[in-house]
Formats: C-alpha cells, structure tokens, sequence
C-alpha cells in the first residue's frame, strides 16, 4: 500500500480546476451565456438570493441574454441587481421579461479581462501547489516511518507528475479562455 493517498490529492488539484472553470465561466466574452448571470444576487424577500432562485435566464441568440422573472414584484429588483453588476450590462425591461443585449467587448476590455482570468489561473495553480506541498510532506513522514530511499524517490515522482499534468491542465484551461476573449 502507498504511504500517500494520490487518488485523495488528485481529487483535491481536480477541485482546485473545477474552481478555475466555474470562476472562468462567469467572465463575460463576447458571446452570450447563461452562466454570465450566475453570480448575480438580487435583494428579494428580505434577503439576497441567487437570480437563478427567481428567474428563468435563457440565450435564445448569440449576443441576448433573457431573464423571465416568475414573481412580477420582483421584476424592478432584478433590473436593480443586473444593472449594478460588474457586468456592465443594460437590460431592457418588457413586463416579467428582461433582454439584456451583451455588447461588443473593446480592446481595453477584453485587456482587463484576460488579466482576471490569469489571475484566477495563478489562484488555481497555487491550490494545486499546496495539494503537491502536503503529498510531499507525507511522503516524508513515511520516510520517517520506515519507508526505503528508492519508494520514497517514486512517490515524490508520482505526485511531482501529478502536479505537473494539473498544473498544464490549468494552462490548457486558461488558454481556451483567453482565445475566447480574444476573439472578435
């Protein structure tokens, strides 16, 4: 049996890029999408609750994005909430229905924004980093343990590779992206 749980650190670098897409998924390009308002919470009931608990948002093309609010009351607070955004998006308000126009990204923009995702990029290789620091410190402790020289080397290697191919997963992951972003 291995002194150190790969499968456990390989469950914990995939949540670290699972965090990265969902983080990705929410930066706006060019093209419309559903996941774009996921972040967005809106005043309701007394509370802040996601959109997605008060509304249907669909993409019916590729640059509109329509939200049907279901509760006509909570049709003002939903504009508020868009409006407000860091999306910078406008949404023309017809009745309980919403169509947000998603505008040309400029240059500038798209600048800002390939920045944010590198920032989440370098946020999730060093989730992965940390995954790799305590692997590498268990294998010590098994070495400690009784483990031999030449088990030990393999282990290190095993989750050195692991971090390697995570680590250009997340590069992979950042590179669709910033293609995406970049495309006009």
């Amino acid at each position: 049996m291995d002194a150190v749980d790969l499968d456990d650190l390989k469950r914990r670098m995939d949540g670290a890029i699972q965090v990265l897409k969902q983080e990705l998924s929410g930066l706006r390009t060019g093209r419309a999408s559903s996941s774009m308002l996921e972040p967005i919470t809106v005043n309701a009931y007394g509370s802040h609750m996601p959109l997605s608990q008060l509304a249907t948002v669909s993409v019916p093309e590729p640059r509109l994005v329509t939200v049907q609010v279901w509760d006509r009351s909570m049709a003002q607070a939903v504009e508020k909430a868009i409006r407000e955004s860091s999306l910078g998006l406008n949404p023309v308000v017809e009745g309980q229905l919403m169509r947000i126009p998603i505008p040309e990204l400029n240059a500038e923009r798209r600048q800002e924004l390939i920045k944010v995702a590198h920032k989440y990029a370098e946020a999730a290789r060093v989730a992965v980093r940390h995954v790799r620091r305590d692997g590498m410190e268990e294998v010590k402790k098994a070495e400690k343990d009784g483990l031999g020289q030449d088990e030990m080397r393999a282990l290190s290697d095993k989750v050195q590779k692991l971090t390697d191919q995570k680590v250009s997963e997340i590069d992979q992951v950042l590179a669709s992206k910033e293609q995406e972003i970049s495309q006009i």
